[in-house]
């Protein structure tokens, strides 16, 4: 446990860095230029995670002066913590660290809303209704807006202009002038109203006020702001999840008697006990025993392995038969999990700051706006105007460029898009992941519950001439109820759904590694491999030897079925495919994607599953590493790569690709990993979730176009000092309602045809399906 500042998280020559103080993607960039000056410094600063990688070319530059070279920039910097620690920091922040932001905004928009009421609608403007805005306004401008002042003075005095720079000058300035308009100028004289007429004329401001420009503009934004941290928030959620997975506690043998200890206790060479339904604590060396363990977190192979004395077993995964022995072989940082923790964590940090297109124009609008402002305030004295009608001018400038509108465009196209999207099952993280949406061309494709049903199942049923396929299946199924192997119980759960009742069994005994045998209604039944029933002398028919070939040579597991001296059937146990998956692979190549299956298991299963669904391109037999290592490849030809899964091997490769989308029938690692979430176990709803992002997108867009259109429209008005403030208000109104209303045509996303109302693959019963008979035969 560490109890100082934090440990060094360093590999090889790489230091990572946690940053504080970002509020947009320029200023990781400006901090990642900084870090870059030092010699034999390469640094990424990731504006999502708020993390700098910095690696070094020659000998490593201390923490102290990376940290140094931060906060000159205006910025936080600390080496991060360990997870430990961190977890022991206050709760309830680390709970909701977006609260204060919330409070921030609820109480700006409590006091905002009347103030913008009473501007825009004469019939609210009582006799002092001014002065009753200025006191709901003042906090709202003082409060509610402060970290946008504090982020536009830090980044005066680093010469730089953001979209915060426009907000706190748009907003101080619409706040000063009413000020002078209330106190000096006739806005403060009771009876005074905005009356609402557009007409164009000459004015020296001093009745004009806008509070609701000041109060208005810092909600909107607030809001914007809110939604943004909220998904941050979720950045290292994965990591987390991932970490989450691995054992407690474990039971040691220690001087011949079990005990039970904390797991990150163990050391190399500790033997421990892995009893069934438990989770494997470390890696280690299986010495005594034999089972079947579930690896599919870590391979995404659907068949649980058999495990015995010598074989090589990985934390986290579950036994699912036998009691096990295990030598712990590798503790701590050195396991399999650990290690995928940090490809989690490497393709999280690897990915691009998101360059916020708001920001991007706000780098190129705000010191043009200063500039005319400055300007216009030159040529009104220069030209012998007064001083007041000048100043009435400039202020119109900044006022007028303050974007009312430009706070509405991304939230509310998101909370419209991500509403719809949730009411179909689609959870849309963050706006940031909209504009990646836009250049997918490529979509990879997990197998193991992404396009199967990642749960064994019964698909097909052979027998011998003359034998009943339900007289099979109760005695067998009778027979497989009383194991726990998992092969075996898929078997019993479709036995059961198909006959509707199992038969009695008596004198039940597992013979190790070879399948099952007992009594079941007078017969002496036995189910599993065929070295046991040839034991028995009960050798397969050629019909049945054909066909059991043929099952494995597709992927298949077939257990053989025997009793009363005789081989009666072969029954095929795999990886069901969704009856959806071919219809959203269509769906992908309309989209313009090329699908790619990529896979744990092996070539023929993948190869068997690819030619059903209709995927041309197979990527087999690989694990989590190269997983990320094939993504890296296709984005390094040119593509812009979305990734669809579900498991825990999935979760650095759907954090390294441009787009993650994960089902929601997953694992909580792969939903933190990803960018979108499928909550439905359908793979149509994939291809639904990129029209819906790219729809989104989009509205995004027209709404920040006609959120600058009406500022820069709306300039020349103020410079020539023709701005009423009639026409503003309207102006910013208008350009509000234009903003809402397009937003809003999202509630009309509708999925493609059927893609609603076809059940998953899930929901179906286990036996008697032969959609995927090609499996097996």
């Amino acid at each position: 446990m560490n109890t100082g500042t934090g440990d060094v998280r360093e590999s090889g020559e790489r230091i990572e860095l946690a940053i504080g103080g970002m509020t947009c993607a320029s200023c990781a960039s400006r901090i990642e230029k900084r870090l870059n000056r030092l010699d034999g410094v390469t640094a990424t600063v990731n504006y999502a995670t708020e993390t700098a990688r910095v690696v070094f070319d020659g000998d490593p530059v201390p923490a102290e002066e990376l940290i140094a070279q931060v906060e000159k920039a205006g910025y936080t910097a600390e080496v991060p913590r360990s997870a430990d620690a961190a977890a022991d920091d206050g709760a309830a922040e680390a709970a909701d660290p977006t609260r204060p932001l919330r409070d921030r905004l609820i109480v700006s928009a409590l006091l905002s809303v009347p103030v913008i009421a009473m501007a825009m609608a004469p019939a609210l403007q009582f006799t002092y209704w001014q002065w009753a805005s200025l006191v709901l306004a003042a906090p709202v401008l003082v409060w509610g807006a402060l970290p946008f002042h504090i982020a536009a003075w830090k980044n005066l005095k680093l010469g730089a202009a953001t979209m915060d720079t426009l907000v706190s000058m748009g907003t101080i300035a619409a706040f000063a002038w009413s000020l002078y308009a209330l106190f000096f100028g006739t806005a403060g004289e009771p009876g005074m109203t905005h009356p609402f007429e557009l007409t164009i004329a000459r004015t020296d401001g001093s009745a004009n006020i806008y509070l609701e420009v000041a109060a208005g503009v810092t909600t909107f934004i607030l809001a914007g702001r809110y939604f943004e941290a909220r998904s941050k928030r979720r950045a290292g959620a994965a990591l987390r999840a991932l970490l989450e997975l691995g054992a407690k506690d474990v039971t040691v043998l220690r001087d011949g008697a079990e005990q039970r200890i904390p797991t990150a206790d163990l050391t190399e060479g500790d033997l421990f006990i892995v009893r069934p339904g438990e989770k494997v604590a470390t890696d280690g060396t299986v010495e005594e025993g034999t089972s079947a363990v579930d690896m599919s977190m870590l391979t995404g192979e659907s068949v649980p392995v058999e495990v015995g004395p010598g074989d090589a077993v990985v934390g986290a995964t579950v036994n699912a038969g036998g009691r096990l022995v295990v030598r712990a072989s590798r503790v701590g940082s050195d396991t399999q999990l650990a290690q995928m923790a940090r490809l989690v964590e490497d393709a999280q940090n690897g990915k691009a700051e998101v360059q916020r297109l708001a920001d991007r124009i706000s780098g190129v609008f705000v010191p043009i706006v200063i500039a005319l402002a400055a300007v216009t305030l030159g040529f009104w004295i220069g030209t012998g105007g007064s001083v007041a009608a000048a100043f009435t001018a400039a202020v119109a400038v900044l006022i007028i460029a303050c974007p009312c509108a430009l706070g509405l465009a991304t939230p509310t196209a998101l909370l419209v898009g991500t509403g719809r999207g949730a009411q179909l099952g689609i959870l849309i993280k963050g706006p940031e992941v909209l504009e990646t949406t836009r250049g997918i061309d490529t979509v990879v494709l997990d197998k193991t519950g992404t396009v199967t049903t990642g749960r064994m199942t019964l698909t097909d049923v052979f027998t011998a001439p003359g034998q009943s396929e339900d007289e099979v299946l109760r005695l067998a199924g009778a027979l497989e109820n009383a194991s726990e192997h998992p092969i075996a119980q898929a078997i019993a759960k479709a036995a059961l759904a198909r006959t509707g009742g199992l038969g009695q069994v008596e004198d039940f005994a597992n013979v190790e590694g070879q399948g099952v045998q007992g009594i079941v209604d007078g017969h002496a039944v036995l189910v599993g491999r065929t070295s046991l029933l040839a034991e028995w002398s009960q050798e397969l028919p050629a019909e049945l030897a054909s066909a059991k070939a043929a099952a494995e040579a597709a992927g298949g597991t077939a257990v053989a079925v025997g009793w009363d001296g005789a081989a009666r059937a072969v029954l095929v146990v795999s990886d069901a495919i969704k009856p959806t998956s071919a219809q959203a692979i269509e769906q992908f190549r309309a989209l313009g994607l090329t699908p790619i299956l990529l896979t744990g298991d092996n070539e023929a299963v993948a190869r068997t599953v690819a030619d059903e669904v209709g995927i041309e391109e197979v990527i087999a037999e690989v694990m989590p590493r190269d997983k990320v290592a094939v993504v890296e490849r296709l984005q390094a030809e040119g593509r812009t790569v979305a990734m669809v899964g579900d498991g825990v091997n999935d979760a650095a490769a759907l954090a390294r690709a441009d787009l993650g989308l994960a089902m929601g029938t997953g694992t909580d690692v792969a939903i933190e990993a990803s960018d979108l979430t499928l909550v439905r176990g359908d793979l149509r709803a994939a291809a639904d979730a990129i029209r819906l992002s790219r729809r989104t997108l989009n509205t995004i867009k027209g709404n920040l176009f006609w959120a600058f259109a009406y500022n820069v429209a709306a300039l020349p008005l103020a410079a020539a000092g023709l701005l009423n403030p009639m026409i503003a208000g309207a102006a910013m109104a208008f350009s509000s309602v234009f903003v809402i209303s397009n937003s809003l045509r999202l509630r009309g996303f509708a999925p493609l045809k059927g893609n609603e109302d076809t059940p998953d693959a899930s929901a179906l019963p286990a036996s008697g399906r032969r959609e995927s008979s090609s499996l097996a035969a």
